[in-house]
């Protein structure tokens, strides 16, 4: 099994942590000190070794922080989290809603003039430092820069990753590193920057075609590095993670210690180009006044899939659309009451193993039933494992890391009779969702200005959902990946290539949560008649095919262009996935996309 069910964090260890925490405070002349989620290399997801912020209190999301102060401890959340960390965290810990409450803001009304508040330069970006900054003007608050305060008291803290690194197969990447190494170097070349500094690890693996381990779930190597405007490169990754790469590497990549990163930087020749969002302050600090700000050059060009990316992904997807549907069926000829959570997903895995493309599933798979399908990134534990019993629902998110493709899939499926009004929630989601896969829009817009689409169907109903209603994926690489998105802030044009998950959910505390989720990728769209010739239009192209459940459905409640929608989209799954099932499981798939 990739995935475990034990109880990684406890509400109950957080208090005697935040107490000695609070003693290294005084000790070290500070009145509170900043934890983020996140670690060096400023990903989403990070090591063991780097969970402070779920070490510290008891909160295992997948974003956040805290600010610990010696009266207070505020643990900032956003929408996705606000049911889940009164699970788990201490009364010791005060759960803050982020960010219609800001840091600075709350810090203001937390401490007096003249409070000092350390941080962990490594830790936080010049973007997220310099906002607290600015709403800090004039109080007498400041911040400082200062060791990492949690790795004081955390004595049985685990070492670094150190897995080692591999190389992605140009078959699937379907470009050299060396091409995209030179291609972006002449970029920066244009833009009149000298070099770029890389810290984003799903960057650097894609930049150098490598792949790695040193994240569960996530394909990455850690590690930092430097593009010239020459192309060439210089990269600080531990040498066990590069032991037999060097023909792969060749001669245009120069590998240095990790230990070496920030002296190097003090002898880089400028403009040197940072991405304020994404690089550490220290970084930023000793790059000094040659910094240029910018975006990380690869972010767009790993975002926008080539032909080969695009190819892998759909592959993938209809492999692991075939798993899914064994789960499904397997589901669906279970007793309510007879099964919990931990079974799904150990179900689901074992269908997925089936194939040997698998290298890990994509995240730690969401199988919420009842009052858990309501949390919105539920992780299901030997203590919380519950029974999917009649009139329930099942949130059943989960995904693949395959050789070929990254996959996200999500499914909500009824457990017995559903009640009416999980049926009408659930139609108005399928609303939306279909909406988005319906779509076709004006070459130029970004994220923000059509994910609304998605929401409409709620929004009619005084409903709505406090997620985006899509990530961009990588191609074997994060299953959540930017700049893309589907969300009320993304400022980033969608552009052909870019693969984004297409997820409405609605979720009620308590009671039952829907969510429904398939992959799209941004392609040209194809003229019209009448249409302008001169306007390109974009549209998308479904990757993932999985049934969706018709017993949550109710016909009535949705319109003809809909139910065509849906109907096409069936014959679709019958089509490309039939022919990959067992015989069982064949015959409950024809069953399960009969038009409506």
């Amino acid at each position: 099994m990739f995935q475990s069910f034990e109880v990684t964090a406890r509400p109950q260890q957080g208090p005697p942590r935040l107490k000695a925490l609070r003693t290294v405070l005084e000790t070290e002349g500070l009145d509170g000190f900043l934890v983020p989620r996140a670690d060096a290399h400023q990903g989403e997801y990070v090591a063991a070794h780097d969970e402070r912020l779920a070490w510290l209190t008891g909160f295992t999301g997948s974003a956040g922080f805290c600010a610990a102060l010696r009266e207070v401890a505020g643990v900032f959340i956003d929408g996705r989290y606000r049911t889940q960390v009164k699970a788990q965290v201490a009364a010791e810990f005060t759960p803050v809603p982020w960010p219609e409450v800001s840091l600075g803001d709350w810090l203001k009304e937390q401490l007096p003039k003249g409070s000092i508040v350390g941080f962990d330069p490594w830790l936080h970006t010049p973007a997220q430092i310099s906002q607290v900054e600015t709403a800090l003007e004039g109080t007498g608050i400041t911040l400082r820069h200062c060791g990492n305060l949690v790795d004081q008291i955390w004595q049985d803290q685990p070492a670094p990753p150190m897995m080692p690194a591999k190389v992605h197969p140009l078959e699937f990447a379907g470009e050299s590193h060396t091409d995209k190494c030179t291609r972006l170097g002449a970029e920066l070349q244009t833009a009149g920057h000298a070099a770029a500094v890389i810290t984003l690890p799903d960057s650097l693996c894609w930049l150098l075609n490598l792949r790695g381990a040193d994240i569960p779930r996530n394909p990455i190597a850690h590690g930092f590095a430097v593009l010239h405007g020459s192309g060439a490169i210089d990269l600080f990754m531990e040498p066990s993670k590069l032991n037999g790469l060097e023909g792969h590497l060749g001669p245009n990549v120069t590998s240095h210690a990790p230990g070496d990163f920030l002296s190097f930087l003090e002898r880089l020749d400028g403009p040197v180009r940072l991405e304020k969002t994404s690089v550490p302050v220290i970084v930023a600090d000793v790059i000094g006044d040659r910094v240029q700000w910018g975006d990380d050059p690869c972010a767009l060009p790993k975002a926008c899939k080539n032909e080969a990316e695009i190819a892998g992904s759909a592959a993938a997807h209809l492999r692991d659309g075939a798993a899914v549907c064994e789960l499904l069926a397997w589901l669906d000829d279970q007793v309510p009451g007879s099964l919990t959570e931990t079974q799904v997903v150990s179900q689901l895995e074992g269908y997925r193993q089936r194939d040997n493309a698998l290298q890990d599933i994509s995240f730690e798979t969401i199988a919420g039933t009842g009052p858990n399908g309501a949390i919105m990134h539920y992780r299901v534990t030997e203590e919380t494992d519950a029974v999917l019993e009649d009139g329930h629902l099942i949130v059943l998110d989960s995904g693949g890391q395959y050789l070929d493709g990254t996959t996200d899939i999500t499914r909500t499926v009824a457990i017995g009779t559903p009640p009416r009004e999980a049926q009408e929630a659930f139609t108005r989601v399928l609303a939306g969702m279909i909406g988005m896969s319906r779509l076709r829009w004006p070459k130029g817009l970004a994220g923000r200005d059509i994910e609304m689409i998605g929401r409409l169907p709620l929004w009619m109903a005084g409903q709505d959902f406090d997620h985006g209603l899509g990530h961009g994926v990588g191609a074997y690489l994060s299953v959540h990946e930017g700049p893309q998105r589907l969300s009320k802030v993304s400022h980033v044009p969608l552009a052909p290539g870019m693969i984004l998950s297409n997820e409405p959910g609605y979720y009620r505390e308590g009671a039952f949560g829907i969510r429904i989720e398939n992959l799209l990728v941004v392609q040209k769209a194809a003229d019209l008649p009448g249409g302008d010739v001169h306007r390109e239009m974009l549209d998308w192209r479904t990757l993932a095919y999985a049934p969706i459940d018709r017993r949550l459905i109710l016909p009535d409640l949705l319109n003809t262009s809909a139910r065509s929608w849906l109907n096409a989209y069936h014959a679709q799954v019958a089509e490309k996935i039939g022919p990959r099932l067992s015989q069982p499981a064949k015959l409950w798939l024809d069953a399960a996309t009969a038009p409506i």
